[in-house]
């Protein structure tokens, strides 16, 4: 009979404590969303995880837990509780529009693309072309970017990201034409990026279209781009697409200064001096190259070429057979050079 009793008492004594947690939950909870309505949010934030100790798969105390840690800046935290809501509540749009934008904001750029269309489909939330074209554009997927791209033109006509990162997919497909077009309409939109500038100035010399090139890279300079030693290189060798070899003689001098041993560098010089009859200056240029590297059997078989042009023909002629033999796929150029008359 005590026995009875006694556990009659354990009996009650666990639900009063089961009741007074759910209770200290609903209290914890509310409060949370109280603080949450002041701005206060990383108390709201502490106050709704004592209420998700009880309650730790209550979609709503998951859902405002979330937002908290959205309005914290705890994304990937914001970003488990909100799957964790999409897994108990099917089609719950608060969870998927911010699935969506957590997604795409932490470049899970798969699922940006599954809940960006979802919330399409559902009306939900703004920007969701914008954020599926650049999501797609991001995974490299250009055709679809494209797609997307062109519905976020018509809805905001004035972004000049867009355009631009057109111009840029344009040019990983290697399409330089295209991607002119579209860097010309993100300047026109933009005209203060002198990085975007800059890339346009190397998509038209890819083109070639070397004159115009050349415009583009003064104009990045004035707008602040830097003039480093890729700069300095680029704009020589659109000097030298554009029949301007002696101020790409002084660029690439210029940049030797600081660059002694660059070969690539070297040789554009040499090749440039040789183009304007300038073949002394063409020998010492590739006998730097032979310093450097005395095996280069192609800078040896221009050395002999050079000393023909100045009319010593039978050293000319020696030492490009020396190359030849050195490198006998340089009889190619030899008769390449003799068809051109050079």
């Amino acid at each position: 009979m005590k026995s009875q009793s006694l556990s009659l008492v354990l009996v009650l004594i666990c639900t009063a404590g089961f009741s007074q947690g759910t209770d200290s939950a609903d209290y914890f909870f509310q409060r949370g969303l109280q603080e949450k309505m002041e701005r206060r949010y990383m108390v709201a934030y502490n106050d709704m995880k004592k209420a998700m100790s009880v309650k730790s798969n209550d979609a709503d105390y998951l859902t405002q837990v979330a937002l908290c840690e959205v309005e914290l800046r705890k994304y990937d935290l914001a970003l488990i509780n909100f799957q964790k809501v999409d897994s108990m509540r099917n089609g719950d749009t608060l969870a998927i529009q911010n699935l969506a934008n957590l997604n795409f904001f932490s470049h899970k750029w798969e699922n940006a693309v599954k809940y960006g269309k979802k919330c399409m489909e559902m009306n939900l939330g703004t920007r969701m072309n914008y954020l599926i074209g650049k999501s797609y554009y991001e995974l490299e997927n250009y055709g679809e970017a494209y797609k997307y791209f062109q519905l976020v033109m018509k809805e905001e006509p004035q972004n000049a990201e867009i355009p631009y990162l057109l111009a840029r997919a344009f040019v990983d497909m290697s399409n330089y034409r295209a991607a002119a077009q579209f860097y010309e309409k993100a300047i026109s939109l933009d005209s203060s990026k002198a990085r975007w500038i800059y890339e346009m100035a190397m998509v038209v010399s890819a083109i070639p279209n070397d004159k115009v090139a050349i415009s583009y890279y003064e104009l990045a300079a004035a707008k602040g781009y830097k003039v480093d030693n890729d700069y300095i290189e680029n704009l020589s060798i659109a000097c030298i697409g554009a029949g301007q070899p002696e101020r790409a003689i002084t660029l690439m001098q210029q940049l030797l200064d600081k660059k002694p041993a660059d070969l690539n560098l070297l040789y554009n010089l040499a090749e440039t001096y040789y183009h304007i009859n300038k073949y002394q200056e063409a020998i010492d240029t590739w006998d730097k190259i032979l310093y450097f590297d005395n095996k280069n059997a192609r800078s040896l078989y221009m050395i002999g070429m050079s000393y023909q042009k100045k009319g010593d023909k039978d050293k000319g002629v020696a030492l490009c057979d020396k190359a030849i033999e050195m490198d006998p796929s340089l009889r190619y150029l030899k008769t390449e050079k003799q068809g051109m008359g050079l």
